[in-house]
């Protein structure tokens, strides 16, 4: 549900507020930007991040500036923002992209509890990779100790989309009629794993790896 803060006022038939078109568009970002204020200067951070049931969970250095600032329970603004294509239009006035965005918005609550702090690794381990987490060494007690868990409640949540042709004006069809338009898509291109150079000789691609560009195929 829209809320005064999340309500989208520019172009809002691109606003959406349902809960599984904003997590499906969370659930594919793997990265996010988070903003937030220290002592009246803004800052806006890029993060990884990972949604579990109503929580968006974003992790940090327990040393981190930013993590200390949000610990206090400053509001701050996380976002994402995938592309799908460059709008070309007949006027630079209408020129755009085709995308899918998230804003959440809220205050963050500080992970103390082991438990729920290795609920939330896991899945930012597996946010990048599905599956990582079970093959990977599980962190010790004072990588723990070192790393701050933030969990952010979705309760302030929207998305804006547009897709779709761009919107040229009637007007400028027939003098600009030979001004090329239309949509340019975009995708992630995902390469071949590279193997770390200490890696030994005979270790296989895990499945998940080896067909991790199916995650970005649309």
């Amino acid at each position: 549900m829209a809320t005064k803060r999340t309500k989208v006022k520019r172009l809002p038939k691109r606003g959406h507020y349902d809960r599984p078109t904003i997590d499906a568009i969370l659930d594919e970002a793997i990265l996010c930007h988070i903003g937030f204020e220290v002592d009246g200067q803004p800052y806006v951070i890029p993060s990884l991040h990972a949604r579990v049931g109503d929580v968006l969970y974003l992790h940090g250095s327990a040393a981190s500036r930013m993590m200390k600032r949000l610990a206090e329970g400053v509001q701050c603004c996380v976002t994402v923002t995938l592309v799908d294509g460059v709008v070309l239009a007949r006027a630079v006035f209408d020129q755009s992209i085709n995308y899918r965005s998230v804003v959440v918005l809220g205050q963050a609550r500080l992970i103390n509890e082991p438990a729920e702090k290795l609920v939330a690794l896991e899945a930012l381990t597996d946010q990048l990779v599905p599956g990582r987490w079970a093959d990977t060494k599980p962190p010790t007690r004072q990588q723990l100790k070192a790393t701050s868990i933030l969990a952010l409640p979705l309760d302030e949540a929207s998305a804006k989309i547009r897709t779709g042709p761009p919107g040229n004006y009637p007007e400028d069809a027939e003098e600009w009629a030979a001004t090329w338009t239309g949509v340019i898509p975009i995708a992630q291109a995902v390469g071949a794993p590279i193997p770390a150079p200490d890696l030994p000789k005979g270790v296989k691609v895990p499945k998940p790896v080896a067909e991790y560009g199916k995650r970005f195929s649309r």
